[in-house]
């Protein structure tokens, strides 16, 4: 029993000591939940871009009450779609969908850029001899990259929100 008990107690020693903190440490009240909460998202053009803002509206979190945004984030999408893979009948058999996204978290207050940045995924899919399903798959691809690409810019402004406040 002490021994299990000391297994436990010296990982958690060890990773208080590393200097580790938790991104959302407070929860909702944190200075990086409320900086996110601040950020407005101006519709984006296009079907990728419309599941795009809908998906960092989602991740971003409700806007504190009472308070205005502080911060815009102004995000263009490069959405590819490419043939790979020839059949020995001409064909394309497999495809590759890529989203990437260039953003920039500007100030309000002073119009001041604050982040540049660009994130970006891909994913393939085959294409396969009903055109229905290989338009589903075309499409499920650019629903799951967009909500990839989303986690990975909220990532950022999380981290940057945070380097900021300190």
């Amino acid at each position: 029993m002490r021994r299990a008990a000391l297994l436990l107690i010296v990982p958690a020693l060890a990773l208080s000591g590393c200097g580790l903190q938790p991104l959302y440490a407070g929860g909702g009240q944190a200075a990086v939940a409320q900086g996110l909460g601040g950020v407005s998202v101006p519709a984006i053009s296009g079907k990728a871009g419309w599941l795009m803002r809908n998906a960092l509206v989602d991740r971003l979190g409700p806007q504190p009450e009472g308070q205005a945004a502080r911060y815009r984030l102004d995000v263009r999408l490069d959405d590819k779609l490419a043939g790979l893979g020839l059949l020995s009948n001409d064909t394309v058999g497999r495809e590759r969908r890529t989203l990437r996204a260039r953003y920039q978290l500007v100030e309000l207050s002073t119009g001041t850029v604050l982040l540049d940045a660009t994130a970006g995924s891909d994913a393939g899919l085959d294409v396969v001899s009903s055109e229905y399903a290989t338009v589903a798959a075309e499409q499920t691809a650019l629903e799951n990259l967009t909500q990839v690409v989303a986690d990975r810019i909220v990532t950022s402004l999380a981290l940057k929100l945070r380097a900021q406040r300190k």
